[in-house]
Parts: structure tokens; sequence; C-alpha cells
């Protein structure tokens, strides 16, 4: 076939692409770096990335998605068009590649259109919606066409959505802009709060990373954290463990659980008793926290697991139904161009 067909999970913290035929071939933070004198981009996903915080004036480093939706169509748009081009090369005018992008559940026909548009004048032949939760569900391997309840919570960089998908579709649903940022804000601003140390965004995620977990580790590990002092400006660097790091993200936490409260109560009875047999699978890059599935299954009664690639879950399940188009149309959003 010389028609690529593409998955994205145009996401808020990362971008990661599947192509029909080779799996996951790109996986990169959606961060651009643009230089202000020309508005020309200078830097794309990882290489922009490590100059966050980093840059001088004559640089600015961002992210041009927000809470999920396009913040800036422009430089969106010149970032779907790199990533589009690693993974298709220099493509036939002929055979433009088919493109399916993830979108969360709750945003309006307008922001789909957005994302829709900005694909289509990045290079995309043809370009079609999918709502991330049910591209989260297909990709987990959820067996979606089936009068079954499939519940599915995606924790994302911008947003949480949880939801229940039967016969390729979604039945009920709950979003919240609370998501992987959020906890790391909540870090940021406990540290800042307590120690009076200023730390900036990659170092509270590399605290997250390391030492961070939904509830109580049995083992307390410890941390050391560099940053400015908020009194004498001066670096400082303090000891921080993992008990401070969970007591720092019990508000956004406690957030994202009511969302997935929410999703179940509002659940049919029937799908419902499914459910309580089946359990929900955890998918997003908020999933690899530490026991995020125990905090689940304690707070709401109903066993939560963490899909086998949580991180992945998205663009294979928006590769997945693209390849299966006809019996997903229904489904999808409908974007005229």
């Amino acid at each position: 076939m010389l028609e690529k067909h593409i998955g994205i999970d145009l996401g808020t913290v990362n971008v990661l692409v599947h192509v029909r035929g080779r799996g996951i071939v790109l996986h990169e933070p959606s961060v651009v770096a643009i230089r202000l004198r020309d508005n020309k981009m200078v830097a794309v996903g990882h290489e922009a990335y490590d100059m966050l915080g980093r840059t001088p004036e004559s640089i600015e480093v961002a992210r041009p998605m927000r809470d999920g939706v396009i913040a800036d169509f422009v430089v969106t748009e010149a970032m779907l068009r790199y990533f589009i081009r690693v993974v298709a090369g220099r493509f036939n005018p002929l055979f433009k590649p088919k493109v399916m992008i993830s979108t969360p559940r709750g945003v309006t026909s307008v922001e789909e259109r957005a994302v829709h548009d900005a694909a289509v004048q990045a290079g995309a032949g043809a370009a079609y919606l999918i709502p991330e939760p049910l591209a989260a569900a297909y990709g987990a391997g959820l067996p979606i066409g089936t009068p079954t309840g499939n519940m599915v919570v995606d924790m994302g960089g911008g947003t949480t959505e949880a939801a229940i998908v039967s016969m390729y579709d979604i039945v009920v649903w709950s979003s919240v802009r609370v998501g992987g940022n959020r906890l790391d804000e909540s870090i940021i601003n406990y540290i800042r709060k307590k120690y009076n140390l200023l730390i900036g965004e990659q170092t509270a995620e590399e605290i997250k990373i390391a030492i961070g977990s939904a509830l109580p580790l049995e083992e307390e590990r410890r941390m050391e954290v560099r940053g400015r002092d908020q009194v004498n400006g001066l670096p400082k660097t303090i000891q921080i463990t993992s008990s401070e790091v969970t007591e720092a993200m019990t508000e956004p936490l406690q957030a994202i659980v009511s969302t997935v409260r929410a999703t179940l109560e509002k659940a049919p009875p029937e799908l419902a008793a499914d459910i309580i047999d089946r359990g929900m699978v955890i998918t997003g890059g908020g999933a690899q926290l530490r026991h995020i599935s125990q905090l689940y299954t304690r707070e709401t009664g109903v066993p939560a697991y963490v899909a086998e690639n949580p991180l992945a879950c998205v663009a294979l399940g928006a590769g997945r139904a693209l390849e299966n188009y006809e019996i997903m149309r229904r489904s999808l959003p409908t974007v005229y161009s």
C-alpha cells in the first residue's frame, strides 16, 4: 500500500505516532522552541523539552497543546507537519497519509475542527478524530465491540477522562482538566510553601517519577532536590521524602477519583454489573504513578489494573480504529472539510 495509515495521540505532554504495520514509531514531548525574532521553529520534541527553563529571551519554549486542546494553532500545525514528515518521509502528493487523531471527549466542535484543520494543513490526505477514552480502550485490548461494559480511565498530562465503552462507542463518561501537569504543579507549590524553595517543571516531574506514589509506600524513599531559595535567592539543596510527595499530590488525585466515581454513578445497572466483574483499566502516562490502581480500588470498590503499555494505548487505539474505519465511523465525530 502506497498510502500510509497514521494514528496520532496528540497529547498535552507527549505525542505518540502509530503507523500501520510498524507499530509505535515516534514518542516525543509535545514541546516546541521558537525564535521570537522571526517566529521560526528551532527545535521540536526532546530537543525542545531539554530547553525548558534554560533559554535566553530570544527563544520561547512552548507547549502548543493545553488541557488536551490546541492553545496555539500555528505552532500545533508546524509540530504536526514535522512529526508527520518524520514518520511518512517525503510522501507522494497523490498518496497523502490518512491520519486518525485522538481528542478529549469533552471538546467543542470548534476545538475538533481546529485539530482536523491542523492535520490537513500539516499534509494529511484525510483526517479523522477519535475520542481519547475510546482510543485508549481499543488500544488496551478491551473487547469494545461486544455488548458488555468496559471501563477505561485515561490519565493524560492535561486531562483525565473516565468512560464506559460498549458496542464501539462511549456510553457514559466524565472528565476533569487535571492530569500529570497538575500533579507536577502541586509538588512545586508544596516545596515552595514548606521549604521556600523554587523548582521548575522538569524537577517536579523527576520527583514524581523517582519517589511519587498515590498511596504511602511501605518503605520510605528520599531524594535530593536542588532549586533556588525564595528568601536569599541563592541555590539550595533539600531532602524530600516519598510521603511528602504523596501528601502534595492528594488534592489533584482526589479530583481524579471524584471523576471516576461520577462515571460509575452514571453507569446503567447492567453495565455496572459488568464493570464489577471485569474491573477498570488505567491508561495514559499517569497510570505509571505507583499504587494508582490500589487508590482507585480503595476509593471505588471496583478492581482496577494498569494496561500493559499505558502510555501507548491511545496511539495504538487510534491506529487500529483507522484500520477498521468502516466499523468505527458511526462512533466518530464528523468534521467536514
